[in-house]
């Protein structure tokens, strides 16, 4: 898949529809992010929080409740907590923020009697689709990690690479994006890029191929690639760009969000189950794709 709208068809194409769990559901944009993706054939919905507000907002949006199961919790913390339950429960496969801060989501989420809490470290996976290029890029990680170290770099690869493989990417080409291409002692991240290659290469870091360090023109143009003469399987080609650190990704994620012709997903992966923490300031469409996202990758992380 290297389109939305591919991603979008296949599924449409899954054999049953999932279900997305609300926390604080009162909110204008994710009912319609929601109710669209239920229209698609893709979710059905639980919607935890206000049910008078929900259905006040619902009916000025032409949204009919009957196709949703409805919680009524007031409280936030109450609504966070149900919202995950209904995940960690199986009655629910994926976890969407509503009105809500972001902590209140985690908390509830990595509570550790009734959260979704994994083997690996909760990392952001971000999915663009950028005009006049061939293949989705997944850029890692933009929102959770603040400075990552060796270890935890790379379980953040291996969380991408499982949102790239639902995708349909067998083998992804994973780059370890730094400021230069060249291992410099003085810049600790290019050699964990080094260190992060050789841990593939043993086959610690499974299902992909890593390479770094790499500069991010020599990661996805091949022409910059063979300009500096980099000799790589992933130069020029790479699916996932693996950020040096938070300010790193998120700058990333924004410059294409903003400054590019593009069109963007984003999950928290590394639970047992995808969460949707999308921003105030992300589009409907961008909302839309994340649902779609977690569909594709609910089951398979």
């Amino acid at each position: 898949m290297k389109t939305f709208e591919e991603i979008l068809l296949q599924a449409q194409q899954q054999e049953k529809r999932k279900v997305i769990s609300v926390a604080v559901a009162q909110d204008r944009e994710v009912l319609l992010s929601v109710e669209e993706a239920r229209k698609k054939g893709i979710i059905d919905g639980i919607l935890i929080g206000d049910s008078i507000k929900i259905q006040k907002i619902a009916g000025k949006l032409n949204i009919d409740l009957s196709n949703y199961k409805i919680i009524d919790k007031k409280d936030d913390m109450e609504a966070a907590r149900q919202a995950v339950i209904e995940v960690s429960s199986g009655r629910a496969d994926m976890l969407m923020k509503g009105l809500v801060d972001t902590s209140v989501v985690l908390k509830a989420a990595l509570d550790k009697e009734i959260g979704l809490r994994g083997e690996s470290v909760l990392s952001h996976v971000a999915v663009f689709e950028i005009e006049n290029y061939d293949r989705l890029f997944f850029i890692t990680d933009a929102a959770m990690n603040i400075a990552p170290n060796l270890e935890t770099k790379k379980k953040i690869i291996d969380n991408s690479v499982k949102v790239a493989r639902a995708l349909g990417i067998k083998n992804p080409k994973v780059a370890c994006i730094c400021a230069k291409e060249k291992v410099n002692k003085k810049m600790p991240d290019t050699v964990d890029a080094y260190e992060l290659e050789k841990m593939n290469k043993r086959g610690e870091i499974k299902n992909c191929i890593v390479g770094g360090p790499f500069a991010l023109d020599n990661a996805v143009s091949l022409e910059a690639s063979k300009h500096k003469g980099i000799d790589h399987e992933v130069a020029g080609m790479a699916d996932i760009l693996l950020a040096p650190d938070i300010e790193g990704g998120n700058i990333l994620y924004k410059s294409i969000s903003y400054f590019a012709k593009s069109k963007g997903a984003g999950l928290i992966v590394g639970a047992i189950a995808p969460i949707i923490l999308t921003s105030r300031a992300d589009s409907e469409e961008t909302k839309l794709n994340s649902i779609i996202l977690g569909a594709m990758t609910a089951g398979k992380l």
